[in-house]
């Protein structure tokens, strides 16, 4: 018997968190066809992975690579971190529903949300279609490299039933709600895993209104919720105001839970830096009760501080013209050389002192010109810290060290999780799935693409907090259950072949660079790995040794197991 390809001597993490074991793994077609001892079996292709580590696939929860399928279907720097499945379509901004004259509103609306150029996403679509699952028959025609998973969103549902009072705080008709019903419905049942939302009030449309479905009532909510109960079930995604709206949002979560049976939220340590550990037990002791008595949910939690990397690239420190003009500047080179002059330095340095930084300097960390970055998790001076040494303000720090590092050196805004020391320990929590990569979203102000290289690399490997196995089983089985994929999360005969080969030991994730490749120019921040030698999906190399082989076999998935 000769199979398609065979990945030999590797150290199998099948994705359950049982122990690693010596195997080979067999593949024919999209399938893992054989798991075991396959000395002497022939194959078309092998893999040799002694002394690596063998698992399942990851899968991103929460990425907004909605757009960049359209023009960079080999989904980077996702594809680069072990990622073979990515749920898109998240805190409720989706391109479906849509009226044929409705494009460039819900292009605007991502723009403005998720800072993916408008005109990247109308020139980079085919906009070939008006209901969600018109969407998602586009999307599989894109040939993306992975599998993606897709929710509809609130803001694209409700504009769509409601027009211009959307954006209010008006309370739709007892129609308008069945409409809403009967959309959510039909997107499920044509292969939508469920519904998204967001409350974020920083949210916002261009004229500054919130977006569709930020100050909806929890009738909205159940309404949408039996609408996915018709088709049978789904997912239930939200961003939510916990800084205003705690204990509403608290009660929609569970109501949620009860009524659309699985719920998946964005969550956190908090930003407390004295250290205080009870917003973990808050949260393991909300996630426990609402699992015992409610129904299924998750939180996911970034990997580390993130918000927005200030640099010469996209985000400058100043809010000012001498900055503003200093970034207008064709290129880094450019800009740098400009830095380097006295007279360009001096009235920079002026607007700076007499503006500020736009962020908090004590907030502000610089990520260093070593080929990984240092996202100070385990402490490091702030750009404050660092001025304070020195006796100079803020900016002649950065300008300083944008000098030495030819424009390279970006700076960490920490705007979320900034409780380092409870970082570790939520983490650690069942109810909490890594991740929170914002993949494709915020593209020019940050990339946390690498999140799962992050997780095993810092988290795993260098402080321990879980099992190389179980940090797998949180990468893989875990959010796949979470979405319901049928036979994709683990090794096993019979799942497609999904598969991740890499150096525990060796994973690292890169410095992040700017690169202008969308449509039109503009730019974004991309973040290289190293330490995988090899990522299927569905049977087919889509990375080897870090680089694209070109192979687009992903799928959109549309059927999911729901209880």
């Amino acid at each position: 018997m000769s199979h398609d390809l065979i990945v030999r001597n590797g150290m199998v993490l099948d994705g359950t968190g049982a122990d690693a074991r010596r195997v080979d793994v067999a593949v024919d077609g999209d399938r893992i066809t054989a798991v075991g001892d396959l000395a002497g079996v022939a194959a078309g292709r092998e893999i040799d992975a002694t002394g690596l580590t063998v698992t399942p696939g990851f899968v991103d929860l929460h990425t907004h690579l909605d757009a960049q399928i359209g023009w960079d279907p080999l989904m980077t720097s996702s594809s680069w971190h072990g990622v073979t499945t990515a749920l898109i379509g998240n805190c409720g901004v989706t391109f479906a529903p849509v009226a044929r004259d409705g494009h460039g509103v819900l292009a605007e609306m991502m723009e403005s949300v998720e800072d993916i150029p408008r005109d990247a996403i109308l020139g980079g679509l085919p906009w070939d279609w008006q209901t969600y699952p018109e969407y998602l028959d586009s999307l599989q025609h894109l040939a993306p490299a992975l599998n993606v998973v897709g929710l509809v969103g609130h803001c694209a549902i409700r504009l769509h039933v409601m027009g211009e009072r959307s954006l209010t705080t008006e309370v739709p008709s007892a129609e308008e709600l069945g409409q809403m019903r009967d959309i959510v419905a039909e997107s499920v049942a044509g292969g939508a895993v469920g519904f998204s939302t967001s409350r974020l009030l920083g949210h916002t449309v261009p004229d500054g209104r919130h977006v569709p479905g930020t100050w909806a009532e929890l009738a909205e909510y159940e309404a949408i919720a039996d609408g996915m109960n018709d088709a049978g079930g789904g997912l239930f995604q939200a961003v939510l105001d916990f800084d205003t709206r705690a204990g509403n949002e608290f009660q929609l979560l569970r109501a949620m839970a009860e009524r659309a049976g699985d719920v998946v939220f964005s969550s956190g340590p908090g930003n407390d830096t004295t250290g205080d550990l009870s917003v973990v037990e808050g949260w393991d002791g909300f996630l426990r009760d609402t699992r015992a008595h409610a129904g299924r949910i998750t939180a996911l939690a970034m990997t580390r501080p993130s918000g927005m990397l200030m640099g010469l690239a996209q985000v400058p420190p100043v809010r000012g013209t001498q900055w503003r003009e200093l970034t207008a500047l064709p290129s880094v080179a450019d800009r740098v050389a400009a830095l380097r002059d006295d007279a360009t330095r001096s009235a920079l340095v002026a607007e700076g002192q007499r503006k500020g930084l736009w962020y908090d300097p004590q907030f502000v960390h610089p990520l260093g010109n070593g080929a990984v970055p240092d996202y100070h998790i385990e402490g490091g001076p702030s750009l404050a810290d660092l001025a304070d040494a020195a006796g100079v303000h803020p900016i002649e720090v950065m300008i300083d060290r944008l000098i030495e590092s030819d424009g390279r050196e970006l700076f960490n805004v920490w705007f979320y999780h900034r409780n380092r020391a409870a970082l570790a320990e939520m983490l650690a929590l069942d109810g909490v799935s890594p991740g929170l990569s914002d993949a494709g979203a915020h593209a020019g102000q940050i990339c946390d693409a690498d999140a799962p290289t992050h997780y095993l690399a810092h988290w795993c490997r260098e402080r321990g907090i879980v099992t190389l196995a179980e940090a797998v089983r949180r990468l893989t089985a875990v959010p796949a259950s979470v979405l319901g994929l049928v036979d994709r999360g683990t090794i096993e005969v019979g799942a497609f072949a999904d598969i991740n080969v890499f150096d525990p030991q060796r994973l690292a994730f890169g410095y992040p660079t700017y690169v202008n490749d969308f449509p039109g120019g503009k730019g974004r921040l991309c973040v290289r790995a190293e330490g995988y030698a090899a990522t299927l999906v569905n049977g087919a190399i889509v990375t080897e040794l870090g680089e694209n082989t070109g192979a687009r076999p992903g799928r959109v998935i549309r059927e999911f197991a729901r209880s």
